[in-house]
C-alpha cells in the first residue's frame, strides 16, 4: 500500500492561492488512509480464516472418515504383536487314497464380550449359561460386571448358537469370523488326524494348527498358503477303515479287553491302509491330556505306535527265517526240543510245561515252541540275531508320519548286555518290546519276498522297497510255515483261516509287565500278526488286545488263539472285499475218478 502524505504540499499551495481550507485537504486524505488501511485489514483477517477453516475442514474430515471405519469395524483383541504380522487362516484339507475329506474347515464365529458395552451384563450372563451350559455363571457375571474391556466367551459356536446370542440383543456380545478344523467323520482314524487346535488369534481372524497325529506331523505342509488348493492325501482307505474300527470295536468288547489296535498294511508299499487304536475319541471334541494315572488308559494314547510291548510268539518267525537264510537249518530239519533247557543259569520252559519232542523246524512254528526257536537262536549267534532284527527295523522308531511315532523306540538290552539268553529269549519275543507297526513292516518283509519295508501314511504311486533282508525262496518257506500255523493239524490259529483267502499268520502271548517290574499273573498281551492270500500274499494285518479274556465256556482263556485270532479273521472277511480281492476256491482231489483221453 502507497502512503499518500496527509498535507501535500502542491495542494497546500494551491488551495491557499485559491482562498480554500487547506484542513480540509488534510481531513479528505487522512479518511481515505483509514479506509485503506480497514480494507487491508479486512482481507488479512478474511484470509486467515479461510485457512484455519479449511484446516478445521480437514482435521475433522479426518477424524470423521476415522469414526465411521471404526464403526463398521470389528475392535481388534487387546494384545501384543510384532509390527506388520498376518495371522495365517488358511489350511489345506486331508483327504484319504479315494479323495474322501477326512479334514476341512468350516466357516463358523467366535463370540466375545466388550463388557464396558453391555446393557445388561448380569442378565445376559444369565442367557449365556443357558446357550452354553459348560460356562460358570459367577466367573461370568464377575467378567463382565468387572474392569475388563475385552474377553473371549466361546471360541467356536453353531450357527444355531449365534442366532441365540444374537436374539439376547446386548450390543456387548459379538462374533468374530473363525475357520474351523472340521473332521466330519467323527472318531474314524482320530488317532491318525490327531487333532488341531488355535493358535494365534485376533478378532478378524485365528491360526488353527496342529496339536497330534498327522495335524501335526505334516503342519508347515497344511499352513502354507501355496498347498491351500492342494489336499494331503494319505494312505487310509475311509471304507477299509470304518469295517475295521467296527469289527475291533466289537471283538474288544467281546474279548473283555481293555485296549486294541490293529493295522493292515501293503506288503509291496509299506502304505498303511487302515490303523486302529481303542478306545478312541473324536478329535472334533479332542480330550485334555490325562495327568493322572496309567497313560495308556488315556483315550488319545495311540496302542499302534505308542504301545511299546512285548510281542511274544510272533518273533519266532524271524528266528527260523535268519536260519535258513544262512544256511543252517531248512523246513524239515530237525530239532530236539525236548527239555530241560538251560540257558545262563536260566530254564527255557515250553507253554503250560509242554515236552514236543523232536520237530522240524516247520513244526517248531506251527506248535510254537520256545525251546526250538531258542536252539536256533543259540545257532544264529547274537551278534548276527542283532544285525538281522536291525536290519528289519525292530530297533529303531518307526517312521511311520505321525508325531507320536517319534517316541516308538522299542526297548531292547544295551549292547553289552545282550547276551546269549538274550538271543533266545528274543527268538520267541521276550525282552524285546516293540509297537504293533514294527510288527506289521517286519512282517511285510516275508510277505513280499524278502525286501525291507518302512511303513507310510501317505498314498505311494508303486512299490517302495528297502534293500533285501533275506532271499524269495527263505521268505516262501516263512510263508509256507505262518500258513501251517491257521491251517495245520496242530496250529495255534486255527480260528484265522477265512476261506478263499488263504491266511497265514503267527500268534503272540506276552505276559504284561507291571510299571514297577516283574510280570502279571493274570493280564497278558495277545497279538496275531498275519498276512493273505499266504500264496501271493498283498497286505498284512496284525491285532493286538490289551488284557483280554475269553469267558464264552466259563473258563478264561486268554491266549492268542482265543482272543485276537477271531478278531483278525473276521476282519478279514470284512475288509478284503472292500480292497478288491475275491475269494479264491481251493481246488480239491476228485477221488475214485480217473480222466482218460477219448482219443
Amino acid at each position: 500500500m502507497i502512503r499518500t502524505p496527509l498535507r501535500p504540499l502542491a495542494r497546500i499551495l494551491s488551495a491557499r492561492q485559491n482562498g480554500e481550507n487547506p484542513d480540509a485537504i488534510e481531513h479528505q486524505n487522512r479518511r481515505i488512509r483509514h479506509e485503506q488501511m480497514r480494507d487491508h485489514d479486512r482481507n488479512r483477517a478474511e484470509g486467515r480464516l479461510l485457512v484455519l477453516g479449511v484446516c478445521f475442514l480437514c482435521a475433522f474430515s479426518v477424524v470423521g472418515a476415522r469414526m465411521g471405519l471404526l464403526s463398521v469395524s470389528d475392535p481388534v483383541e487387546p494384545r501384543a504383536h510384532a509390527p506388520g504380522s498376518i495371522i495365517a487362516n488358511t489350511r489345506a484339507d486331508i483327504v484319504d487314497r479315494n479323495g474322501n475329506i477326512l479334514a476341512t474347515n468350516l466357516d463358523t464365529h467366535a463370540l466375545y464380550a466388550q463388557p464396558h458395552h453391555m446393557v445388561d451384563p448380569e442378565g445376559s450372563a444369565k442367557k449365556l449359561v443357558k446357550i452354553f451350559p459348560d460356562l460358570k455363571l459367577e466367573r461370568l457375571t464377575k467378567d463382565f460386571t468387572g474392569k475388563r474391556k475385552f474377553l473371549w466367551v466361546k471360541k467356536k459356536i453353531s450357527p444355531e448358537q449365534m442366532q441365540a446370542v444374537h436374539d439376547i440383543g446386548d450390543p456387548g456380545l459379538l462374533f468374530a469370523p473363525r475357520d474351523m478344523r472340521l473332521y466330519p467323520n467323527g472318531k474314524l482314524a482320530a488317532h491318525i488326524m490327531g487333532g488341531s487346535s488355535f493358535g494365534r488369534e485376533g478378532v478378524r481372524a485365528a491360526e488353527v494348527i496342529g496339536v497330534a497325529g498327522a495335524e501335526k506331523y505334516f503342519d508347515s505342509y497344511l499352513r502354507d498358503p501355496a498347498n491351500a488348493g492342494k489336499p494331503l492325501e494319505l494312505s487310509l482307505d475311509l471304507t477299509v477303515q470304518a469295517a475295521s474300527e467296527r469289527v475291533l470295536d466289537g471283538g474288544m468288547k467281546l474279548m473283555n479287553a481293555k485296549g486294541a489296535t490293529s493295522i493292515l498294511m501293503d506288503v509291496h508299499t509299506g502304505e498303511v491302509i487302515s490303523v486302529v487304536s481303542l478306545p478312541s475319541f473324536d478329535p472334533n471334541d479332542r480330550p485334555h491330556v490325562a495327568i493322572e494315572g496309567d497313560v495308556s488308559d488315556s483315550p488319545l494314547f495311540n496302542r499302534s505306535v505308542q504301545g511299546v510291548y512285548e510281542l511274544g510268539s510272533t518273533f519266532k518267525i524271524f528266528a527260523a527265517a535268519q536260519a535258513m537264510e544262512l544256511g543252517l537249518v531248512n523246513a524239515n530239519t530237525m530239532i530236539n526240543t525236548a527239555g530241560p533247557m538251560k540257558v545262563g543259569g536260566h530254564s527255557i520252559g515250553e507253554f503250560h510245561n509242554k515236552n514236543y519232542g523232536t520237530l522240524s523246524v516247520s513244526q517248531i512254528i506251527e506248535k510254537s515252541s520256545n525251546r526250538g526257536t531258542g536252539k536256533l537262536a543259540l545257532m544264529i549267534g547274537k551278534e548276527r540275531q542283532q544285525e538281522f532284527l536291525r536290519s528289519l527295523g525292530l530297533f529303531d522308531k518307526s517312521p511311520f508320519e505321525i508325531i507320536e511315532a517319534s517316541g516308538s523306540t522299542p526297548l531292547s538290552p544295551p549292547k553289552g548286555r545282550y547276551s546269549d539268553l538274550s538271543a533266545v529269549t528274543i527268538s520267541y519275543g521276550h525282552g524285546i518290546s516293540t509297537t504293533a507297526m514294527h510288527l506289521a513292516a517286519a512282517y511285510s518283509t516275508i510277505a513280499n519276498g524278502g525286501r525291507a519295508i518302512k511303513p507310510t501314511l501317505l498314498r505311494q504311486a508303486g512299490p517302495v522297497m528297502g534293500a533285501r533282508v533275506m532271499r524269495q525262496d527263505v521268505a516262501a518257506s516263512a510263508r509256507a510255515m505262518l500258513r501251517d500255523v491257521v491251517a495245520g493239524d496242530d496250529g495255534t490259529a486255527s480260528f484265522g483261516d477265512v476261506e478263499g483267502y488263504f491266511v497265514a499268520g503267527k500268534t503272540g502271548t506276552a505276559d504284561k509287565p507291571k510299571p514297577r517290574g516283574g510280570y502279571y499273573d493274570d493280564k497278558v498281551i495277545t497279538t496275531f500278526a498275519s498276512m493273505f492270500p499266504a500264496h501271493d500274499p498283498r497286505y498284512v494285518l496284525v491285532v493286538t488286545l490289551d488284557e483280554p479274556v475269553e469267558t464264552s465256556s466259563g473258563k478264561p482263556r486268554r491266549t492268542a488263539g482265543w482272543t485276537a485270532v477271531p478278531i483278525a479273521a473276521e476282519m478279514i472277511r470284512r475288509v478284503a472285499p472292500l480292497l478288491g480281492m475275491r475269494p479264491a476256491i481251493e481246488p480239491g482231489e476228485v477221488a475214485g475218478i480217473t480222466l482218460t483221453s477219448s482219443n
